[in-house]
């Protein structure tokens, strides 16, 4: 048969790995710059673009989409091409992806930093950013499947179930999880509240981890650590057993994160079974990886590439052992909340993502550029400054953690809490410090790596179209002798897609039709009201500064956490929130029930100097609210949307919304005076005063023995 001539493209490659270079060093800078402002508050600037609340989201998404998305990319056109035989489907589209996902990356961090967010963690991006996801994506899709059908090799290899697999569940937790109404060209309502869009976000959030962050990097371990080995994988059942395990368990498991709140019981059991199941398919792709370099331990001592690649799979085989156990209702309890869950996170993202981003841009750029690597010695360095680096960052924030937790949770023994909440913070600074040097040396081997590729490319002469031939794939390929079973699938792409969509999408229904169907499992609270216009105001300014990511507003039916802070959370308390706010790590105190626990004055004079009332408090300062009027036009806006999504509020009450809230604010800004504290307009600071006033008053507290809480002020009977 005639072989036929053809030609890969490496360009796209190219630009994708120089924006993983790029991306790389400003998501670390900016992880490292929250790092510090946690126990150095004027890190922040005074500022709003500075404070943690909106750089935190820009570190985030910076690390997972642009750093890791697109060395995603990068991984998936190199070796899509040499697995297929063929050249991509449209360089045009190769184009498109590449310099719309930077637009979007960009986009994205001009507005967190603008404080333009959704309230939603790996979902801040508001809607018009949402929507242009989605058309790369799909562009992303058009090219990744027409090149898949235009294939000279039958066999889709198993690094391409992986890539069949991210395409389609991607889609479908972005576009279920950005269900949400825009009030405004930058603003917009998710439009599922509370229990429900707790479920829904956690869905979306921890298999964003599992199928952006884990599957296509897996796709990748079995492309490149065969060929960097220059040895076969180690089983091919096994890695059929790994990902049909994996993509049909993994979606179950988002529940997990929302263990003893209020989220029906039944959902999370769900997520506890499953996310122990998960332990199997995990380490059977970690065992497939590792064992494929059984006999060649002697060139993983001389071959930098090889160590990436071994700590990365190492690191995999950790955290996704770690998950399931933090996943135990019991180990949860001490966990959540603490900076065990942030120790855990990092472990994946400095050690599996990085780590075998780093060893694929070490072997790929010497590839492409037709040279050998600049210098080995300097790899090497790298390695194991960033293994250094991962410990040092990650070791402390366990320690942190189990402090944490064991002080929450400590008595005195009267029955009274030991300690305040600040105390709790203070006390684990030593460990942020510390956290923070791990992540500076982690940073400065990414630098060096920056340079050395750089001497590598300028050593080398770039192949920007690569010559390769291979013989058409026949119309009707003829098999002989006996077949695995699997061999169908394999050279069927369409259905492995539909079978792959299947296989996710079951979890999910069955998790969410029940809660959003059965009013069982939300059960209504007849004093819990809508917002008023001013608090409603207030909630958006909360959200737009970030609080939510320092702040929960979920009391779990713990000792400790009811005499801290009130009666226990109750589903029918957020039935008016969109988005839900119960969050996922406590910097500072719960909220849930901050209403009328300190004068109006009081949260003034805290959020403007935070350290004059809480001394030793690691919260920024949010000046600027003392001195920007309140958006009033856009108060209607807001009403009407909020009344699309089943929110209560009377006929016609967008009309006269602002008249209520001019008559809040002015009891507001009456209290204030009683305290010689003037406030000519309404000001932003007013709203956010009335909405931290309002929470937890709809709910009646059993009345329960006073305690000494933060602050040395009672928490009780709010």
């Amino acid at each position: 048969m005639q072989l036929e001539k053809f030609y890969y493209d490496n360009k796209t490659v190219k630009w994708f790995a120089y924006a993983v270079l790029f991306w790389s060093i400003v998501g670390m800078l900016a992880g490292l710059w929250v790092a510090i402002a946690l126990y150095y508050p004027p890190m922040n600037l005074g500022i709003p673009a500075t404070t943690f609340g909106r750089m935190r989201p820009v570190h985030t998404n910076a690390v997972i989409f642009a750093f890791v998305g697109n060395g995603i990319f990068m991984g998936v056109y190199y070796s899509l091409q040499r697995l297929c035989k063929a050249r991509m489907f449209s360089d045009t589209l190769s184009k498109i992806h590449f310099w719309g996902w930077q637009l979007i990356i960009v986009a994205g961090a001009i507005t967190l930093w603008a404080g333009k967010t959704s309230g939603k963690e790996y979902a801040e991006l508001e809607w018009p950013i949402d929507i242009a996801i989605t058309v790369i994506w799909v562009i992303f899709g058009i090219n990744l499947f027409g090149t898949i059908l235009k294939r000279r090799e039958s066999h889709l290899y198993v690094a391409i179930w992986f890539y069949i697999a991210t395409w389609v569940t991607v889609a479908l937790l972005h576009i279920v999880n950005s269900m949400e109404l825009p009030v405004s060209l930058w603003k917009s309502y998710s439009w599922y509240a509370g229990v429900q869009d707790a479920l829904v976000q956690w869905w979306y959030g921890h298999n964003a981890v599992a199928f952006f962050l884990t599957t296509p990097y897996l796709g990748l371990m079995y492309y490149f650590l065969p060929k960097a080995a220059n040895r076969p994988i180690y089983s091919y059942r096994l890695s059929i057993i790994h990902f049909w395990a994996l993509i049909f368990i993994y979606i179950w498991a988002g529940p997990h994160h929302l263990l003893y709140t209020a989220l029906p019981d039944w959902a999370q059991s769900l997520g506890v079974v499953f996310s122990v199941m998960l332990i199997a398919p995990s380490w059977g792709g970690m065992l497939n990886g590792l064992f494929t370099l059984r006999g060649a331990w002697d060139k993983v001592k001389e071959d930098p590439v090889l160590k990436f690649l071994v700590v990365a799979i190492t690191c995999y085989g950790m955290a996704t052992f770690e998950g399931p156990m933090l996943a135990l209702k019991n180990v949860n309890a001490i966990s959540h909340y603490t900076d065990w869950t942030i120790a855990h996170v990092h472990v994946g993202a400095l050690g599996w993502n990085g780590f075998l981003t780093f060893g694929v841009l070490y072997w790929l750029i010497p590839k492409m550029w037709n040279t050998t690597l600049y210098s080995k010695k300097l790899a090497t360095t790298h390695f194991w400054i960033g293994t250094i680096g991962i410990v040092l960052y990650v070791v402390p924030l366990y320690w942190a953690g189990f402090t944490q937790s064991m002080m929450w949770k400590s008595f005195t023994e009267e029955g009274q809490l030991r300690f305040q909440f600040l105390e709790t913070v203070t006390h684990v600074i030593p460990m942020y410090i510390t956290r923070s040097l791990g992540g500076a040396i982690y940073l400065t081997g990414a630098v060096l790596m920056v340079y050395n590729l750089r001497k590598t490319i300028a050593k080398g002469s770039f192949i920007a179209n690569e010559a390769a031939e291979a013989a058409p794939l026949p119309s009707n390929p003829q098999t002989h002798g006996k077949q695995h079973w699997h061999r169908w699938i394999e050279r069927r792409p369409m259905q492995m897609l539909v079978l792959s969509l299947i296989a996710v999408s079951i979890g999910g229904m069955l998790e969410m039709i029940p809660t959003f169907l059965v009013k069982s499992n939300i059960p209504t609270i007849s004093s819990v009201k809508p917002y008023t216009p001013l608090e409603l105001q207030g909630r958006d300014i909360y959200v737009r500064e970030g609080c939510y990511l320092c702040h929960s507003q979920m009391i779990r039916p713990f000792r400790d956490e009811v005499a801290r802070y009130g009666e226990y959370s109750k589903a029918g308390e957020f039935v008016y929130d969109h988005p839900f706010q119960w969050g996922s790590k406590r910097t500072g105190p719960d909220l849930a029930r901050e209403g009328g626990k300190y004068p109006d004055s009081w949260h003034y004079n805290h959020m403007m100097d935070p350290q004059s009332m809480s001394p030793g408090s690691v919260m920024p300062s949010y000046i600027w609210l003392l001195d920007n009027n309140i958006d009033t036009a856009s108060t209607p806006a807001k009403i009407r949307a909020m009344q699309k999504m089943g929110v209560p509020y009377p006929a016609g009450f967008a009309d006269q919304a602002n008249k209520d809230l001019v008559a809040q604010a002015a009891g507001i800004r009456a209290s204030l005076k009683q305290d010689k504290i003037h406030s000519g307009d309404i000001k932003e600071i007013v709203a956010l005063i009335a909405y931290l006033q309002r929470m937890g008053k709809d709910i009646k507290a059993a009345p329960l023995a006073e305690q000494k809480g933060d602050g040395g002020q009672s928490v009780m009977g709010n």
